[in-house]
């Protein structure tokens, strides 16, 4: 896609493009349909941008607002970029264009700026999607996304309750819809078929740091001002050769790290302004952008991009292999690769299938104990439950460790920068589907280009998580 140029400046930089991309993410990936895909700590897609995505690489930084959240204009100002050399696309295949460097504009709106895009859950955790502000009701108004809709309306009411009972209460929530039975049966089952890895990987960080959040001060760094933010995002985007294919919004009115959403049909990345920290940012582009984005431009170009597409190929399911390597690149090239979030989730969801929800929230005392986070998770886990007195989970995020653990079971055998180029496919779908793919232009991440550094990094991975090798392969033989 090459841009056709600047056609207006006045409150908004405007693009036109020609050969758009669209995105679509198929019936048989987990979750197709539902418009969201899991941030869990921190999987299973977009929904499909109908236009092209080249344009300014937007940073937006939005405030909490107490109002109803509604769709509404927000102003912006154009500022110049960062004065800066500019690289080429640093992981393309077959020769893509470049482009030049891009206008940053700061857009200053309501916290509905980021919930009126529809969500999936990215992959920093815990995200609960903020509910939408009435906006008229009636026959016609669409039904939300599914982050949404699994989103208690009265989650804050029942918080402080539940903080007011000193944790004693089971929160009874609410719904603005009703929860689709199909999927919460679904999701109803939870696994405890790596629940001794999750262990061991959350006492392996605690003996180290001796509590999550002297982890998080002593691996994550400081956090970082909008300015700071701002530069890793523009540098990284120019490695990836993607500057402009994505609007990037700072706020600090998530719950998570990160999430992505279509906003105005184009994709767009929302990041937690109290998570961007020193030494994760990047760890939190690589997931995002350099895993879920660019295997999702590369499956625009595969025989198998639409629904109809992977059952004549008889694709398996993208997740967990999606959501799995990306959780991987969020913590490839740290110095202490622990797989805290994705262990502790996992937990978190094996518990909340036999516990109430005040027993599981005094449960997970034992790791976690700011009182807060420790909400995050037990909400997440239970989601779509009304009655949370009773045992029960909402077991979606599981994916992100059932996924991590196969894939390094596997590692030896993945071919891991065809996996990227060939779309969102499974690895175990890799060897079969090479020689139908268009691999011509395909992206690879930068971080791939060295294939003997990235491999010693799963090495590490493994080494650091106290994983056993033989453990795996018998979880997972051949």
């Amino acid at each position: 896609m090459r841009s056709s140029g600047l056609v207006s400046m006045s409150s908004w930089m405007l693009f036109t493009f020609r050969n758009p991309v669209r995105f679509s993410f198929p019936d048989s990936t987990p979750g197709a349909g539902l418009s969201e895909k899991p941030l869990g700590p921190h999987g299973t897609t977009t929904d499909v941008p109908k236009s092209g995505l080249r344009g300014p690489l937007c940073v937006s930084t939005t405030q909490r607002s107490s109002k109803p959240l509604r769709s509404s204009e927000p102003t912006s100002t154009i500022l110049p970029p960062p004065h800066s050399g500019w690289a080429g696309p640093g992981g393309a295949v077959g020769g893509a264009s470049r482009h030049a460097p891009l206008p940053l504009a700061v857009r200053h709106g309501s916290a509905g700026a980021v919930s009126r895009g529809r969500m999936r859950a990215a992959a920093s955790l815990p995200h609960i999607a903020r509910a939408r502000g009435e906006e008229g009701g009636g026959a016609g108004r669409r039904s939300p996304c599914l982050l949404v809709a699994l989103r208690p309306r009265n989650v804050e009411a029942e918080r402080e309750r539940f903080f007011r009972e000193r944790f004693a209460y089971d929160p009874q929530f609410e719904y603005a819809e009703p929860v689709p039975e199909a999927v919460l049966e679904k999701y109803r089952d939870a696994s405890d078929r790596f629940v001794a890895q999750a262990i061991r990987i959350i006492h392996a960080v605690l003996e180290k740091y001796g509590t999550y959040e002297s982890f998080e001060v002593a691996t994550g760094g400081r956090l970082l001002s909008k300015c700071q933010i701002w530069s890793v995002i523009r540098k990284y985007m120019q490695k990836e050769g993607c500057a402009g294919e994505v609007v990037v919004q700072l706020t600090d009115d998530l719950l998570s790290q990160a999430v992505m959403m279509v906003e105005d049909s184009r994709p767009t990345l929302a990041i937690n302004l109290s998570g961007a920290r020193q030494y994760w940012l990047e760890g939190m582009l690589r997931h995002e952008i350099g895993t879920h984005y660019i295997r999702g431009v590369n499956n625009t170009r595969q025989p198998w991009h639409s629904s109809e597409g992977r059952k004549q190929y008889s694709l398996k399911p993208a997740n967990p292999t999606e959501e799995g390597l990306a959780s991987l690149h969020s913590v490839l090239f740290r110095k202490q690769p622990f797989l805290w979030r994705a262990a502790l989730l996992y937990y978190t969801i094996e518990r909340a299938s036999r516990l109430s929800f005040s027993a599981l929230f005094q449960d997970l005392e034992q790791y976690v104990q700011d009182a807060g986070i420790r909400w995050e998770y037990c909400v997440r886990a239970k989601r779509g439950q009304t009655d949370t007195s009773q045992p029960g989970c909402f077991s979606k995020d599981q994916v992100y460790l059932d996924g991590i653990l196969r894939i390094l079971r596997h590692r030896q055998t993945i071919d891991f920068p065809l996996l990227a180029a060939l779309g969102k496919v499974s690895y175990e779908d890799v060897n079969r589907l090479k020689e139908f793919g268009v691999l011509e232009k395909a992206r690879i991440p930068h971080f791939m280009q060295d294939l003997e550094r990235y491999m010693k990094q799963l090495d590490h991975i493994v080494t650091t998580n106290q994983l056993d090798e033989q453990e795996l392969e018998e979880l997972l033989p051949e």
